[in-house]
């Protein structure tokens, strides 16, 4: 079903400044808050975090009862439980084989979702939304680090270019419905993101995820731990596999997810001391044995930057306690025409949609909040830190054939610091905390 007019019923003026707010009411612990998407990795950490602050009048729905992309059921679920805070963190989401197959449903799923709950926020008149979106926004070859100024400015990476438009596409119905009908609707941009209930489908996951997993289950092969590998299985079918399987049948689906066993020609390890190999290896002792590896698309290179969960959602909820609309625009908006008309006091601005905007040259854009780390590394580098963490001692090999995608993509997260918030777990310190998550 498509939205309808979004100036439904909105040329009443009365009904206008029944839903315009114009001084700033803060979310407190007795706050009716929506999470939409509550049961995803992002949703849930957002989840935990409110709950672990004291806030307990969270309203959260499981998509089989509420189907998010349905416009009828989301106006009536707004009509009817009128939430004043949203956090909207439904997404169909996945990694660079998800994006490159499932192009359609993930243009369509999520304009669909993201224009729903806007779009019901803003008639239900909603205090402040925030909507969460992604780095894949930004241009493949934006400079580095990405700075939120750089949103549009050229091509983006095409492999995953119908998510990050339908991710553009929201962002700017917030920042649109903010300038002409003076709501509250703030986006954030987070970096890679990793955590509990995170997406481990091998065909569908992202990186850092979809590693674990190959590295977990390379691991539990190499031990002969089949116990633990249908294990696996059971809790998460690979293919509509699990666990009951025949371990021939298993040997064969690990192998098409790139996990399995070769003969590698491996040297016996000499005994060294004082930095001298005290017993040349002899070509007798060269010894051929099977080793398991773990297949890893592209070459390895790119360098990515990666968040915990737990961080982002405390950002989020950092940002929905102490940061408004206007005072993103108040640090940042200018008139590229007129410098000397810069706007100064947002509060001036947000009244009333026919007086949104003083100077027709005036410009309000890009107004997100990228959400990072600010540290990077290589793929390459993530492989050998998660292969360390799980434990794995067989070896990586790296297909050349499959694209990297994206080389570079680091956040530039100056606004936020500015704002005054900063990560606090480490990559090595998260993935080892997923991981033990992972095998319980």
């Amino acid at each position: 079903m498509l939205l309808s007019n979004p100036s439904e019923n909105l040329n009443n003026i009365s009904h206008q400044s029944s839903i315009i707010r114009h001084s700033t009411e803060y979310m407190n612990t007795n706050s009716k808050i929506y999470i939409a998407g509550h049961t995803g990795m992002m949703g849930s950490a957002i989840h935990r975090n409110l709950v672990s602050k004291g806030y307990s009048n969270i309203i959260a729905r499981p998509i089989e009862e509420f189907d998010l992309i349905c416009q009828q059921a989301v106006k009536e679920f707004f009509e009817k439980e009128k939430p004043e805070y949203v956090f909207l963190a439904a997404a169909r989401v996945g990694g660079i084989i998800a994006n490159s197959t499932l192009r359609a449903q993930f243009i369509y799923e999520n304009i669909q979702i993201q224009s729903n709950i806007i779009h019901y926020s803003y008639l239900n008149g909603v205090k402040k939304l925030l909507f969460l979106g992604s780095s894949c926004i930004y241009p493949k070859n934006a400079p580095q680090p990405m700075k939120e100024e750089y949103l549009l400015s050229g091509e983006l990476e095409y492999s995953n270019e119908p998510y990050a438009v339908a991710k553009i596409s929201g962002l700017k119905m917030c920042e649109s419905y903010n300038i002409q009908y003076g709501t509250n609707f703030i986006s954030v941009m987070p970096t890679n993101l990793y955590g509990y209930n995170d997406n481990y489908n091998l065909e569908t996951s992202h990186v850092l995820p979809a590693f674990i997993r190959k590295f977990h289950l390379g691991k539990c092969l190499e031990n002969n731990d089949w116990n633990s590998i249908k294990k696996d299985l059971n809790k998460r079918p690979v293919d509509g596999l699990d666990g009951n399987a025949d371990p021939d049948v298993i040997l064969k689906i690990l192998n098409k997810y790139g996990i399995g066993r070769s003969t590698s020609i491996r040297h016996p390890s000499p005994v060294v001391r004082h930095q001298r190999c005290i017993e040349p290896v002899e070509m007798s002792s060269v010894v051929n044995q099977p080793v398991v590896t773990i297949n890893l698309w592209g070459t390895g290179n790119p360098r990515r930057e990666f968040l915990h969960a737990d961080d982002a959602a405390d950002a989020c909820v950092y940002l929905m306690e102490n940061v408004d609309f206007k005072d993103i625009i108040e640090r940042q908006t200018t008139d590229y025409n007129h410098p000397s008309s810069v706007i100064r006091h947002p509060s001036s601005v947000i009244r009333h949609p026919s007086s949104v905007i003083r100077h027709p040259s005036s410009v309000i854009r890009n107004t997100h909040i990228n959400i990072g780390s600010g540290q990077e590394l290589t793929i390459k580098e993530l492989a050998e830190l998660i292969k360390s963490a799980v434990g794995f001692k067989g070896e990586i090999h790296w297909d050349y054939t499959k694209p990297d995608g994206t080389f570079k993509k680091l956040l530039d997260i100056e606004k936020l610091s500015n704002l005054g918030w900063k990560h606090k777990i480490s990559l090595k310190e998260g993935i080892e905390k997923v991981y033990i998550n992972y095998c319980e």
